[in-house]
C-alpha cells in the first residue's frame, strides 16, 4: 500500500512539473507572438481519444460538424476546401478505421455484406470510374476522395458505433447540440438586420453557406426530435427539454425562409401516415400514376396558371409560400430551372459516363439557354451547381450514376420499412421510424438542392443511414428490458 502511495505521489509531482514547464514555455512563445503551442493540450487529448475511444471521436465529430467553418471563411487559401475541425477529424478516423481493418480480423462481416453496403460499393465504384473519364480528372478525384472520408468513417465505422444502442440517440443529440450554438448566433444576426428576407439568406454564415443548406439540416432533425418529444422519452424532464429543443428547431426553420425545407417536412409527414396506416405500395403507385397522368394531360393549363403567379419571395410568410410556384418573375425559381435544364443538356451530350464528379460548376455555362438565363445567371457558370442531387448525378455521372444513387435510397427505404414492420419492441421501432422520416426530408429536398458534398449534410445523412442499418443488424431482436431510456 505504501509502495502504491509513493508511486501515485511521484506521478502527481511529474504531472505538476510538466504542467509548470508547459505554462512557462507557452508564456514565452505568446510573448513572441507564437500562438500555436497553446492548442497542444487539446491536440494531445484528441490523440489519446483517437487511440483509446474512437466512438467518442465519432460523437465529437457529430457535435463539431454544424460548428465547422470552411477554410476560405477564415482567410486560409488552399487547393482543397476543408471544413475545420470536422473534416480533419473525419480523415483521421477514416485512416485509423482502415488500419484496424487490416489488423483486426474480428469485424462483423454483416456490416460489409448488408444490401445497403453493397449498394454503396456500386455507388463509389461508378464514381471512381467516371473520375477516370472526367472532363477535369483532378477535380473529380478530389471529389471522390472527399466522398470517401464521409462514407467510410461515418457509415461503415458508424454501424460499429451504433452496435451500442445508446449511441444512436447520442449521435442525434451531439449534432443537435452543435446546432444549438449556431441557431442563437443566426437568430441574433437576423435580429440585428431587422429579420429581413435579404438578411435571412446569409445570417448563418460562417457556419453554413446559405439559408438552403441550413434549412435542409434543420428539416432533417425536426421529425426525429418531434418523435423523441412525443413518444420516445417517458420521463417528464426528458420530455420537457426535448419539447424545448423542438420549439427551438421549429423557430429556426421558420426564420430560415427555406421553402424547400418546409415542403420536405410536409412530405415526411405524408410518409409517416403511409407507414402508420400500412397503405399498400400498389395503392401508392396507382395514385402516383394518376397524378402524373393528370399533370401530363393538363400541363398546358398548369404552366399558364404558374406563369400568372407574380408573387416573389417575401418577408411575409404566406406570400413567401405562394412564391414557390412563381416561374414568371421569381429569380430563384427561374435560375433553378435554368440549372436543371443545363444538367439535362449535359446528360444528353454524355449520357453514359457524364462529365465527371464535381465538374458541373465548371462545365454547365455553355449549356445554358439564352431564353432561360436570369438576372443571377453568369456566363462563366461560377455560382453553385445543379440545385438537384438527382440531376447533378445525371449530368456528372450519367444514367448509371443516378441509378446507383436511386438504388441506394431504395435499399435504405426497404431496410427502414422492414425494421418498422418487423421489430416488436416499440422503442427500437419508433427510433427507426423517426430516423427514416428525418432522412426522407433530404430525399425530398434533394429534388431542389444538393448538399452531400458538404460535411454539414453528409455527416447526418450517412450517420442516420448507419443507424438504420445497425438497427437491422443488431437490434431487431432486442427486448424491451434491454432498451435504455
Amino acid at each position: 500500500m505504501l509502495k502504491s502511495w509513493t508511486s501515485n505521489k511521484k506521478q502527481s509531482l511529474l504531472a505538476i512539473v510538466i504542467s509548470i514547464m508547459y505554462m512557462l514555455v507557452n508564456s514565452f512563445l505568446i510573448s513572441q507572438e507564437v500562438y500555436w503551442f497553446s492548442v497542444l493540450p487539446a491536440v494531445l487529448i484528441i490523440l489519446m481519444v483517437y487511440i483509446f475511444a474512437l466512438d467518442k471521436i465519432y460523437l465529437l465529430i457529430a457535435f463539431f460538424t454544424p460548428l465547422a467553418i470552411d477554410m476560405s471563411e477564415i482567410g486560409i487559401k488552399a487547393n482543397i476546401g476543408l471544413s475545420l475541425p470536422s473534416e480533419p477529424l473525419l480523415l483521421g478516423l477514416m485512416f485509423l478505421f482502415i488500419v484496424k481493418l487490416f489488423f483486426d480480423k474480428n469485424f462483423d462481416r454483416r456490416i460489409f455484406t448488408h444490401p445497403v453496403s453493397i449498394s454503396i460499393y456500386f455507388y463509389l465504384i461508378w464514381m471512381f470510374l467516371t473520375s477516370l473519364t472526367s472532363e477535369y480528372p483532378l477535380v473529380s478525384f478530389k471529389f471522390f476522395l472527399a466522398r470517401l472520408w464521409f462514407i467510410i468513417p461515418v457509415y461503415f465505422f458508424g454501424i460499429m458505433v451504433f452496435k451500442n444502442f445508446k449511441n444512436i440517440p447520442r449521435f442525434i443529440w451531439a449534432y443537435v447540440l452543435g446546432l444549438f450554438i449556431v441557431i442563437p448566433w443566426t437568430i441574433s444576426q437576423h435580429a440585428i438586420n431587422g429579420f429581413t428576407d435579404h438578411a435571412a439568406h446569409w445570417v448563418m454564415s460562417p457556419f453554413f453557406n446559405d439559408h438552403t443548406s441550413y434549412g435542409a439540416v434543420l428539416a432533417m432533425f425536426i421529425p426525429i426530435i418531434f418523435g423523441f418529444a412525443i413518444a420516445y422519452y417517458k420521463k417528464s424532464t426528458q420530455k420537457f427539454f426535448t419539447a424545448l429543443a423542438l420549439i427551438i428547431l421549429l423557430t429556426a426553420i421558420y426564420l430560415s425562409i427555406s421553402r424547400a425545407a418546409w415542403a420536405s417536412i410536409i412530405i415526411a409527414m405524408g410518409i409517416f401516415f403511409l407507414l402508420r396506416f400500412r397503405i399498400r405500395i400498389s395503392w401508392i403507385l396507382s395514385a402516383a400514376a394518376i397524378f402524373l397522368f393528370f399533370i401530363f394531360s393538363f400541363q398546358g393549363q398548369i404552366m399558364m396558371k404558374m406563369e400568372k403567379n407574380k408573387q416573389d419571395s417575401s418577408d411575409d410568410f404566406v406570400e413567401h409560400v405562394k412564391s414557390m410556384s412563381n416561374i414568371a418573375t421569381d429569380a430563384s425559381n427561374l435560375e433553378r430551372i435554368n440549372r436543371w435544364m443545363s444538367a439535362i443538356r449535359m446528360f444528353k451530350e454524355r449520357p453514359i459516363q457524364g462529365w465527371g464528379p464535381g465538374t458541373y460548376q465548371f462545365v454547365y455555362a455553355p449549356f445554358q439557354s439564352v431564353e432561360q438565363k436570369t438576372v443571377i445567371s453568369t456566363n462563366v457558370g461560377n455560382r453553385g451547381t445543379a440545385h438537384s442531387e438527382y440531376l447533378l448525378a445525371l449530368a456528372e455521372q450519367g444514367i448509371i450514376g443516378i441509378l446507383s444513387f436511386v438504388i441506394l435510397l431504395l435499399l435504405i427505404t426497404r431496410t427502414a420499412i422492414h425494421n418498422y414492420y418487423d421489430i416488436a419492441d416499440q422503442k427500437v421501432r419508433l427510433l427507426g421510424l423517426v430516423l427514416f422520416l428525418g432522412l426522407t426530408t433530404y430525399f425530398a429536398h434533394a429534388v431542389f438542392n444538393n448538399f452531400l458534398d458538404t460535411d454539414k449534410m453528409a455527416v447526418p445523412f450517412f450517420g442516420i443511414i448507419a443507424a438504420i442499418v445497425a438497427i437491422d443488424i443488431y437490434h431487431k431482436e432486442q427486448i424491451e428490458d434491454e432498451v435504455p431510456d
